[in-house]
């Protein structure tokens, strides 16, 4: 299969200047609109033993893409792996472009050992940080990198210009294989093994044997101040995060600015990103330390379940003052069950609002739909042993329906009017409806398997309203939409209540996320205008979560003008 070409015409069109390879600046963002990635097995060494992973150029993590708000990038895909693969361009919404949106066999069949794909990543409206990842199998535990994107030339920034952006990924690293690890989950029906440490740019830190040397390193200087742009990449565990001696001011949240507020930690779930200024403002005459630890530890809202109780570190260093002897400052973090400290973070994330960056929250609503969540079982085969509870296989659902991955990808089926892949009736609610929360009375465990799909017209308003459930235990959920952001207009704790929860919504700066952070025994309200055409997947960004199941499609249709209607396919699509 060939790498798909862009006609020359079109390019001149669009006004794009190639570059070849990924080694760019920030100041060359606004040229460098092409990319290779070539994703092949690499040797990298962690917690004192050699290890081989899958990578993008030799690079853990990847490489950074930068661009400009409005921008168009091309990203040619070589695996010269062993296994399936496809990318995710996570938080770009994609307009009518589902063909480059990337999760396995939903929007595109795997690009196979030995094969090519272009991906074309159309940027319209985000500004800030997002990120691209593997979206097959576990994948995205080493292929995962950063996408920066700055304002459009002529514009600037809704705050002074930092002197330096500094992408900070925080993720998970396991000893074992991880699709080794996927394998057995999915022969025995068991849960996935907690990761081995926590990281910072792939680095586990100081606190971890073998680890010392590696540990990532920011030099800063006086005076200056600096944005990070921090992605938690994480499969599992959602994150508390801070910088000792200094606050932080976080002004943005998944591509879009927020009202600046400053805080002493944040709490950042798998999915999301936060862009946050740090001011070097520690004095460097030698009176105070000039070295601080940055950390990230696990917020685990459900303690019950086996997790990895870790803290990684980065070492922020001041350039300009004398090195000190001391150990790095460490902040104070919350504990790792502090569920009032990550609410009281998530509540204050609030729109930006102004007249460059307004918002536009829909006030009536055509499709309410409320979704349950929960982990579930599935018998086990005839015959077989499973390592799930009392016998049976783990699953997940959302509305009790735990979804199974086709083998035709659902883009393709739908485009074709293939039959027989998927089915049109996820339900709106639950089919039955009980104390969703409450530990006691809970509704048998079982789930069913479907590849059920919710098609919506061009244009329609939805709501949807998440609702964590007790069964086999509740935990937080981060809940990811592809193809579109949305607007959080509430939350809280217990049963979401029809009547008198709408009353307490915020429609005046709700955050714009593509990834909420629903609370544990508690909801989370989400609205979007359904105008991008196309197959948009919808799961939770724990990983384990999101192959047990919890996961379901929409179909959003053709509008009737041609600037609503979904692109055409592609003619070099990989085939399954």
């Amino acid at each position: 299969m060939g790498v798909a070409k862009v006609p020359a015409v079109l390019w001149l069109l669009l006004g794009v200047v190639v570059t070849f390879g990924v080694a760019v600046s920030p100041a060359q963002a606004s040229r460098a609109t092409h990319y290779d990635f070539f994703i092949k097995e690499t040797n990298v060494t962690r917690l004192c033993r050699e290890k081989t992973i899958l990578a993008v150029n030799g690079q853990f993590p990847g490489p950074t893409i930068y661009a400009r708000k409005g921008d168009v990038v091309v990203v040619n895909v070589y695996n010269q792996g062993d296994k399936n693969i496809t990318i995710h361009w996570h938080g770009v919404d994609q307009p009518r472009n589902p063909w480059s949106d990337g999760p396995e066999y939903i929007t595109q069949c795997p690009i196979q050992p030995g094969a090519n794909f272009t991906y074309r990543i159309i940027i319209s409206e985000e500004e800030g940080t997002l990120w691209w990842h593997a979206h097959s199998d576990f994948d995205r535990a080493t292929v995962h990198g950063a996408i920066v994107i700055h304002p459009k030339r002529g514009t600037t920034y809704p705050y002074k210009k930092p002197h330096k952006d500094i992408p900070i990924i925080l993720g998970e690293w396991w000893n074992e294989d991880v699709n080794h690890l996927l394998e057995e989950v999915k022969r025995t029906g068991g849960d996935v093994n907690p990761s081995d440490a926590n990281t910072i740019n792939g680095q586990p830190g100081d606190l971890f044997p073998c680890s010392r040397d590696g540990t990532f390193k920011v030099p800063v200087e006086h005076g200056k101040t600096y944005l990070l742009r921090i992605i938690n990449a994480g499969l599992t565990n959602e994150m508390f995060f801070a910088v000792a001696g200094h606050r932080l001011t976080v002004v943005g949240t998944d591509g879009r600015y927020l009202k600046p507020f400053t805080v002493d930690h944040i709490m950042i779930s798998p999915g999301q990103t936060m862009n946050a200024l740090l001011v070097a403002d520690r004095a460097t005459d030698g009176s105070c330390n000039s070295r601080y630890y940055m950390a990230a530890r696990t917020f685990a809202s459900n303690t019950q379940i086996d997790f990895n109780n870790s803290t990684a570190t980065a070492v922020v260093e001041y350039a300009d003052a004398p090195r000190s002897a001391a150990a790095p400052d460490f902040p104070a973090l919350p504990a790792v069950d502090d569920i009032a400290a990550a609410t009281a973070y998530t509540a204050r994330l609030r729109s930006l609002v102004t007249e460059d960056h307004p918002v536009d929250v829909p006030a009536r609503v055509d499709e309410h739909m409320l979704v349950t969540i929960a982990i579930n079982l599935l018998p086990c085969a005839p015959n077989a042993t499973c390592e799930g509870p009392n016998g049976n296989r783990l699953a997940a659902s959302l509305n009790n329906v735990s979804f199974a991955s086709p083998t035709v990808d659902i883009l393709d089926a739908y485009y074709r009017s293939i039959r027989g892949v998927y089915e049109t009736d996820f339900p709106d609610r639950p089919p039955f409806v009980f104390n969703f929360t409450d530990g006691l009375g809970l509704p048998e465990s079982f789930t069913k398997k479907g590849t059920k799909v919710k098609v919506l017209e061009y244009g329609t308003v939805v709501e949807v309203v998440f609702q964590d459930t007790g069964i086999l235990g509740a935990e937080s959920h981060p809940m990811h939409l592809h193809g579109f952001s949305f607007y959080v207009v509430g939350r809280g704790f217990g049963n979401f209540d029809q009547i008198k929860d709408p009353a307490t919504y915020n429609l005046v700066d709700p955050p714009y996320q593509n990834t909420v952070s629903v609370p544990k025994a508690g909801w989370a309200a989400i609205r979007f205008r359904a105008a991008n055409p196309g197959v948009w997947f919808m799961h939770c960004h724990f990983d384990r979560h999101t192959v047990w199941g919890m996961d379901t499609v929409f179909i959003v249709k053709d509008g009737k003008t041609p600037e609503a209607k979904m692109m055409p396919r592609p003619p070099n699509m990989p085939k399954c």
